[in-house]
């Protein structure tokens, strides 16, 4: 039976304790996203036209691994290999949906969790002050068990160096503070084994109100490892130069608090932004100095952003929004100066403790220039993440995010098909990672549970106590 039909038996054939995911069909009536990302990412990830042969009135359909296989024995493209793109073809049919398998659990909520960039390492950071680094190649060793210094509410963010040698992690707080993650001590708590260095987010001029009311809700590294880019609840992003250690840069950006920001590519001279304002907004750094403006607007959501991930070219973009879609976009359909227009909404809701009316779920902004929206999960509670999957083994053909309904979904780019669901949480899960390299995916939630789903499965599953147990042979 093929991945992509619906098949609840996915997950260690529904027995998985708490937990289950379904893969759902394509649609053939789905409405397929007519643009240049839809070619690249069948580019990025489809089969070569000569593997695919014989698939009469099935081109939407993935060719089986069996028959790619044959061809390549075959020689049938001439090249006796597999090219990137018939390697993430194969790849892709085997979702990670087996679980959930418990990596790890601790009487707090895990708020942010991600792979470093080689997959090596993961890094789960908590609510009460906790930060733990595992070697995923050492069986899920901690490596590092890191306890935060001078915490405001809860971990926001980390973010590891492209080095690996450095984690910074941010709260709702000015100040970020860096760890060296190389160290011998497998134990870092803040200044007393371990020094943790403070980098001061404010500028000068800053009075004592400013500073208490500055807080970071997301802090990424550059490619280089030099800078650091931070969103803010005082409405500002702002870039912390390593080297000077303060920061170069100060934008006012939006109207409301700026709960995300990351670098559009490996270049460092574009910055995207969401905004509880609703907005996502483009920033070149090169030509900042003299416009002092965004670069561009993009407007489509109708209540705040949570996050916002890059596909990484400088082109495209996903961002999660209150109103629970995630959206796609392409920069080349940003508007220069768009002026602010009324927006349908329930001027009532509050994401952090009410349900999105069902009324809301059918409005639609009048001047929506995002390619695509995707709906079925939850955007509730807390600021719920998303990301596209790994260019290595998928081709970026999928977007997954976190749900406040305590699970994972994936969609397909290019149709908008939901093609998998796991259920596995009872809070909600706030971020999740794919592995860059293998079909792993792993999934953090507010009930505690750093959560492991993979292909394929095997025969043990989690306990409730948090241990492991195998199944009974039939």
């Amino acid at each position: 039976m093929s991945s992509f039909r619906k098949n609840v038996d996915a997950c260690n054939d529904g027995n998985a304790p708490k937990g289950y995911c379904a893969n759902q069909d394509y649609s053939e009536g789905s409405d397929y996203l007519v643009h240049d990302i839809a070619q690249h990412t069948n580019l990025r990830s489809g089969p070569h036209e000569l593997l695919s042969r014989g698939v009469l009135g099935k081109r939407k359909l993935p060719v089986s691994p069996v028959k790619m296989l044959a061809g390549r024995e075959g020689n049938c493209t001439g090249r006796g290999r597999f090219s990137s793109a018939d390697g993430c073809h194969v790849l892709s049919r085997y979702l990670p949906v087996n679980g959930p398998r418990w990596v790890d659990r601790l009487q707090s909520r895990a708020y942010v969790s991600q792979f470093s960039a080689d997959g090596s390492l993961f890094v789960a950071g908590f609510q009460k002050s906790h930060i733990r680094i595992y070697d995923v190649d050492k069986g899920w060793k901690v490596q590092k068990n890191i306890l935060a210094k001078s915490l405001r509410w809860t971990i926001t963010d980390t973010s590891l160096s492209p080095d690996q040698r450095f984690l910074v992690y941010s709260s709702l707080s000015p100040v970020v503070h860096i760890v060296n993650v190389r160290s011998a001590a497998s134990e870092s708590i803040a200044n007393i084994t371990e020094i943790h260095d403070g980098l001061d987010f404010s500028v000068d001029g800053y009075n004592d109100d400013d500073y208490d009311a500055l807080g970071i809700f997301s802090v990424k590294f550059s490619t280089d490892g030099k800078e650091l880019v931070a969103a803010s609840s005082d409405n500002s992003i702002y870039v912390y130069d390593l080297e000077s250690k303060r920061p170069s840069l100060r934008i006012p950006a939006h109207k409301s608090d700026v709960n995300t920001v990351c670098f559009a590519d490996e270049t460092g001279h574009l910055l995207f932004s969401g905004s509880d304002d609703h907005l996502c907004k483009v920033w070149d750094r090169r030509c900042f100095g003299t416009r002092g403006k965004a670069a561009g607007v993009l407007i489509g959501h109708l209540e705040g952003i949570t996050f916002i991930d890059s596909r990484g070219d400088g082109r495209y973009f996903i961002s999660n929004g209150k109103d629970q879609t995630t959206k796609l976009w392409d920069i080349r359909k940003m508007s220069s100066n768009t002026p602010y227009t009324r927006r349908p909404r329930d001027t009532d809701f509050d994401y952090r403790w009410m349900d999105y009316p069902t009324h809301a779920r059918a409005l639609k902004h009048p001047h929506d220039q995002s390619l695509a929206t995707y709906r079925g999960h939850n955007v509730l509670r807390t600021l719920i993440r998303c990301y596209f999957s790994p260019a290595y083994s998928t081709g970026q053909k999928y977007i997954y995010t976190g749900s406040s309904d305590g699970s994972l979904y994936i969609y397909d780019l290019v149709t908008g098909a939901q093609v998998a669901s796991c259920h596995g949480h009872e809070k909600p899960v706030r971020d999740c990672s794919w592995h860059p390299l293998y079909p792993m995916i792993i999934t953090s939630s507010w009930d505690g549970v750093i959560a492991r789903w993979e292909f394929p499965g095997s025969e043990e599953e989690p306990s409730e106590a948090g241990g492991r147990r195998k199944r009974k042979k039939a």
